[in-house]
């Protein structure tokens, strides 16, 4: 443990620890509150099977926030909720927690590609996002607002160590995807099964859509970083974790219908790859 988070080099075979679990938790009562946070977590840690309308493809939550968002390097959420509101550069104005769970649901997990109408997609006063809210909040007992906790952030690649898109080769890639990646995420990026567990598609119709945070190569690249490959995590370059990701941001995927709206006010990422240029 680091803190309150599983230490971010401990193997992924203890993916499916939660030092924090609500459904273990003997002073969460039958009351309504207890009750949504539990079913946020239930959300968050199976998603496809607690809302399968809303992650289409199957990802779940806690594919990207690993150990149900607790763990180190690996976008842990312990603490965060007393951050928001917040400004989201990408959409331009202040997100609240609501907000950011919602724009997740619709990029990462890819409603957008699914079965339900405009009108049906999910909003920040949806029964789903506001239990996760409970989930994130209950998780965050004890932690200051207004101030960042000192994990959050830390699973990106420093400024210093970046390559310039130009300087990515997929191809390169690619070849350490097949060494490093195959037995896990299979030739096809699709997953293989590993006991009860199967790890995520990282391309395809199944995986999260082009307007995600992880269709951003450098965005990416952290992840894989410091939470992969799965038996040792952090074992990999900087400059290995940012090939990888510009060969898997180079694949196909579900596209998200609104990129238009994104951007409208900062600069587009040099790293948003899916976005056309002016």
């Amino acid at each position: 443990m680091n803190g309150p988070l599983i230490a971010s080099n401990v193997t992924m075979v203890a993916a499916w620890v939660f030092p924090k679990n609500p459904l273990l938790d003997a002073s969460l009562d039958a009351l309504p509150l207890s009750q949504e946070v539990k079913r946020g977590f239930k959300l968050f840690t199976n998603t496809p099977r607690e809302a399968p309308r809303l992650a289409p493809g199957g990802i779940s939550c806690t594919n990207c926030h690993i150990n149900g968002g607790q763990r180190e390097k690996s976008l842990p959420l312990v603490g965060v909720t007393g951050m928001f509101p917040e400004y989201n550069k990408r959409a331009g104005r202040l997100f609240s927690l609501g907000d950011r769970i919602t724009d997740c649901f619709l990029r990462s997990e890819n409603t957008t590609g699914g079965t339900l109408s405009a009108a049906e997609l999910p909003t920040p006063t949806s029964s789903e996002v506001l239990a996760i809210s409970a989930y994130l909040t209950w998780l965050s007992r004890g932690s200051e607002t207004g101030k960042n906790p000192p994990w959050r952030g830390q699973n990106a690649i420093a400024a210093a160590a970046l390559l310039s898109i130009d300087r990515l080769d997929p191809r390169k890639g690619e070849a350490i995807y097949s060494e490093r990646c195959v037995s896990c995420h299979g030739p096809d990026g699709q997953g293989v099964a590993i006991g009860d567990k199967k790890a995520g598609p990282l391309w395809g119709p199944g995986s999260w859509n082009d307007g995600a945070g992880a269709a951003r190569v450098y965005t990416l690249a952290g992840m894989i970083r410091y939470s992969m490959p799965y038996l040792d995590p952090g074992n990999m370059t900087d400059e290995d974790a940012q090939q990888l990701a510009a060969f898997i941001d180079s694949k196909p995927r579900p596209v998200f219908p609104f990129k238009e709206r994104d951007y409208r006010t900062e600069k587009l990422p040099a790293d948003a790859v899916y976005y056309a240029r002016p």
